[in-house]
């Protein structure tokens, strides 16, 4: 996303919070209690409020707060075997060839912002920013507070519905605040319902110390697992719900909502206990059937062609038909005739196309033939005269559609004329006894 794409979208999202928030109490809350200050709107509003605060001060931060990326000249401590993940095929350390660096453990490239970011969980254009390690906390703060504000919004504009239900609506108030009702439930019921599905997926991961995309790795790994190329493997980063919950919130409950930071550098992660493999061997695990042969050694053709001929000698024609053309194909010479390496192919006889394997039964109730192996019909090709002949017998047969002309026979004279050679005829016309 653009940097000016990304400031519209907060800019847009801001105003959406704002409206939900402010003009619920402005339009519709305060003409309820008669545009007074009292015990009983000051019990409701101020918990809203303080609701509201909490949800945008959490999302200025995830606006705002770097996810943390990979130092300069940062390696891993290859001697210990801890704090860094391997390539899936070579078993190094992994390496990002884009920004030409090594990467830590569950750091990930991200194209948006353009570098490696620690314990990448997504890039999330409603903040314009990265979800990693530094704001991942706050990221889930904002979602929290936002299912909890919302809730509270559609409790009290439902409170306010119902509180008029039985009298007359346009009578008890006025059409600005019938307005404002349709559309604070139009606003806030949307976003109630979606940011809702996607707080209970990301507690969920929280729970379990996934990432969202550890998670798309946890479903490759759960498929393979089911078709039975690789063993069980446990997910190293699963410490138990507490402590999953303390990595990202920190260590005090007390504190979990309100903004801190997270403990650690993020370079380096605890392993669940009872786990004697390392990560680079257990996390993420590889397909065997996908890896390639590292010990091949590969070696170019003699010819640049895959087949010189320029036809896969294995390809056969599925049909009959195309079968006779290969047939036919086959004794084709590569060189015209004037070429001094032109040989003659010689020519298959073209009554042996037409065996026993491509005709083999006459169906006489639909006169065709019907070839072996075949699901349909193949019929035969037949001369034009032959079909204009059977189709003039088809039409001749019906009564009353055509007369048929049947011609009368010849008199004697004019067979005898006829039987007449032709020259005598032209002596004979030139004489004058020729008769006109």
């Amino acid at each position: 996303m653009g940097r000016l794409l990304g400031r519209i979208v907060v800019g847009l999202t801001l105003s959406l919070i704002s409206f939900i928030s402010y003009s619920s109490q402005i339009f519709i809350i305060w003409p309820w209690y008669g545009r007074e200050v009292s015990i009983e709107l000051l019990t409701l509003l101020v918990p809203f409020n303080v609701l509201v605060g909490l949800l945008l001060w959490n999302y200025w931060l995830c606006v705002l707060t770097d996810p943390g990326g990979v130092p300069n000249n940062w390696r891993p401590d290859t001697a210990s075997l801890e704090g860094y993940e391997v390539k899936k095929l070579t078993g190094g350390p992994r390496f990002c060839r884009t920004c030409n660096q090594y990467k830590p453990p569950r750091a990930h490239h991200c194209k948006d912002c353009k570098r490696c970011v620690l314990r990448m969980d997504h890039h999330c254009p409603w903040v314009n920013n990265c979800v990693g390690y530094y704001n991942h906390g706050h990221f889930i703060r904002f979602l929290f507070f936002v299912d909890v504000a919302t809730s509270y919004h559609l409790i009290m504009i439902t409170r306010r519905v119902f509180d008029v239900m039985g009298e007359n609506y346009l009578d008890v108030s006025g059409s600005i605040e019938l307005v404002f009702i349709i559309l604070n439930f139009v606003t806030c019921i949307p976003v109630w319902l979606m940011v809702g599905a996607f707080s209970l997926y990301h507690f969920y991961s929280l729970l379990g110390n996934t990432t969202t995309i550890e998670g798309w790795e946890k479903d490759k790994v759960a498929t393979l697992i089911r078709r039975g190329k690789i063993r069980e493997v446990k997910f190293p980063y699963n410490l138990g719900s507490r402590r999953n919950i303390e990595s990202v919130l920190g260590k005090n409950p007390l504190m979990w909502f309100c903004p801190t930071v997270p403990p650690g550098t993020g370079l380096k992660y605890q392993l669940a206990e009872g786990d004697n493999i390392s990560p680079q061997e257990s996390w993420p695990p590889r397909d065997p059937t996908a890896v390639p042969n590292l010990d091949h050694k590969f070696e170019l053709p003699p010819s640049p062609w895959t087949y010189e001929d320029g036809i896969n000698p294995d390809l056969q024609p599925s049909s009959a038909r195309q079968r006779a053309a290969a047939k036919r194909r086959k004794g084709v010479s590569a060189v015209p005739p004037y070429h001094p390496d032109y040989e003659d192919p010689g020519l298959d006889d073209h009554d042996s196309l037409q065996s026993s394997d491509e005709y083999d039964e006459y169906d006489e109730e639909r006169g065709v033939t019907m070839r072996r192996g075949s699901e349909g019909y193949e019929v035969r090709p037949v001369d034009r005269e032959e079909i204009l002949r059977r189709y003039i017998q088809t039409r001749g047969e019906e009564a009353g559609r055509y007369r048929r002309y049947v011609p009368e026979p010849p008199s004697e004279s004019e067979s005898e004329s006829d039987d007449e050679p032709l020259a005598e005829r032209v002596d004979r016309w030139r004489s004058g006894d020729a008769i006109s």
